[in-house]
């Protein structure tokens, strides 16, 4: 999900830095393994949260909080956060401070933290198992062995510390800000929360509407969470960017060469899929470029549309081009054991590999290119605990949602049903670029949110789709 491209590589606390010993705040630069030695002006600190807030007296674990303070006149404070689940937030003050929603922390102090089980924050260690199934496998037994692997990690990785990856649900991090904001000293905080992070405003404003001041949610989840239901919505979504690119192409047929019409392109590209699926081309260097290569750039956003058809036009007409085809961004890699446990915890979902498959199968009969990206579904298989579905409930407190008319990652549908499960209103952006606010001109709604709590119901333009 659900991701915001925030930095989400694992950092690591200096050794020494205890909460107990530690000054309220420190700068981040210099307590903080791998930060950014050039920030000079974000701060960090522990604060320290019960494991089980039901029970205050037990085992405390530490949540790693950062600040930006407001640079004018100081109102209050707004808690930020990325999504993933697993995404780290200690960071997120600093780029916001570097967007087009600067202008929030004039007034405001912004404070990110590190969910429980993330980052900075006490976390399960946890190793990764990369094994690749045997290529000759079918396509539902190399999903069964990735299936089964990921569990059998998952399992092994949950039993280090069962205890914490158990609690690691919405509900509980919700918990967590609520320490943090009695720790910051606030009778009310604003919140800006992109994704998963909506989710995460929605469930605090749920059971600590009194504190919420304003809340500003980018790129809505859905108001129940079941990775079943995601898997089927963004297939949806996805299946309809497939068709609108190839209308895009059939625009410049002349450049991309795939056909005039949206019905001829959809056509050729299917056929190219097919072909490389039965016959797979191999580069130079080694590198497979197989139907799933290429299926995987038939629903990119439209930012990428002119990159995607470039490469599919090489492939189609290269057979032994050289590896590269495109994949040249940096690849920002996180511990995912989190993530699977924030979902599957939260979401009542099957558990078992034959039922996920079946649903796979369904979902790429209904949606022939987008139905075979589903990924959430799986990672429960074999998850050692049912989940808890959220129980979301409408407030008093302002809340301005922010949908995205044309995104995969978290449809507008989810935007739409949240509204109506909680309330607020609701302000459309034009593109389909997953927690975008902060880099359109329009983020200034964003400041205006906050510092006058005058939301809005308007449409704003996204970044255009590019030439060829």
């Amino acid at each position: 999900m659900l991701s915001a491209a925030l930095a989400s590589s694992a950092l690591l606390l200096s050794t020494g830095v205890a909460a107990a010993s530690a000054p309220e705040w420190q700068l981040c630069s210099a307590v903080a393994t791998g930060w950014d030695p050039a920030d000079q002006r974000t701060e960090c600190r522990m604060v320290q949260v019960p494991l089980d807030h039901a029970n205050p007296g037990g085992r405390k674990i530490d949540i790693a909080v950062s600040r930006l303070k407001a640079t004018g006149d100081r109102t209050g404070v707004v808690l930020v956060n990325p999504g993933g689940p697993g995404q780290q937030g200690v960071t997120m003050p600093g780029h916001l401070a570097k967007s087009k929603a600067a202008g929030l922390n004039v007034h405001h102090d912004l404070i990110g933290f590190d969910p429980r089980g993330i980052g900075y924050s006490t976390s399960v260690p946890c190793t990764r198992d990369e094994t690749e199934p045997d290529p000759s496998l079918s396509p539902k037994e190399k999903a069964r062995f990735t299936a089964e692997r990921d569990a059998k990690r998952n399992r092994e990785c949950f039993d280090r510390d069962p205890d914490l990856a158990r609690s690691l649900t919405t509900a509980n991090v919700a918990h967590d800000m609520d320490v943090i904001r009695r720790a910051l000293g606030e009778e009310k905080i604003g919140y800006y929360g992109i994704s998963w992070g909506t989710g995460l405003g929605a469930m605090y404003r749920t059971l600590f509407d009194a504190h919420v001041s304003r809340m500003l949610l980018d790129s809505v989840v859905p108001p129940v969470l079941n990775v079943t239901t995601m898997d089927d919505d963004q297939a949806v979504a996805g299946e309809n960017t497939f068709h609108e690119f190839a209308a895009w192409l059939a625009r410049y047929d002349s450049v991309y060469h795939f056909g005039a019409t949206q019905t001829t392109v959809v056509q050729t590209l299917l056929d190219l899929r097919a072909e490389l699926t039965a016959h797979p081309r191999t580069g130079p260097d080694g590198t497979v470029i197989d139907g799933d290569t290429v299926n995987m750039m038939f629903a990119y956003p439209r930012k990428q549309w002119a990159g995607a058809a470039a490469e599919l036009r090489s492939i189609r007409d290269i057979p032994a081009r050289p590896a590269g085809l495109g994949w040249d961004s940096e690849l920002h890699r996180y511990d995912p054991f989190p993530q699977t446990a924030l979902l599957c915890n939260d979401s009542p979902s099957p558990r078992d590999f034959d039922t996920v498959w079946q649903h796979h199968e369904d979902r790429s009969a209904r949606n022939p290119v987008a139905g075979r990206f589903g990924i959430y579904e799986q990672r429960c298989v074999g998850w050692p605990t049912a989940g808890r579905p959220w129980q979301l409930t409408a407030g008093k407190s302002q809340v301005q949602l922010v949908g995205h008319l044309y995104e995969p990652v978290t449809p507008i549908g989810w935007a739409l049903a949240m509204r109506d499960r909680i309330g607020g209103d609701l302000m459309t952006i034009e593109d389909d670029a997953h927690g975008s606010l902060s880099d359109l001109p329009c983020a200034e709604a964003a400041v205006t949110f906050f510092d006058t709590g005058r939301t809005t119901t308007k449409s704003c333009a996204g970044a255009p789709v590019p030439s060829p």
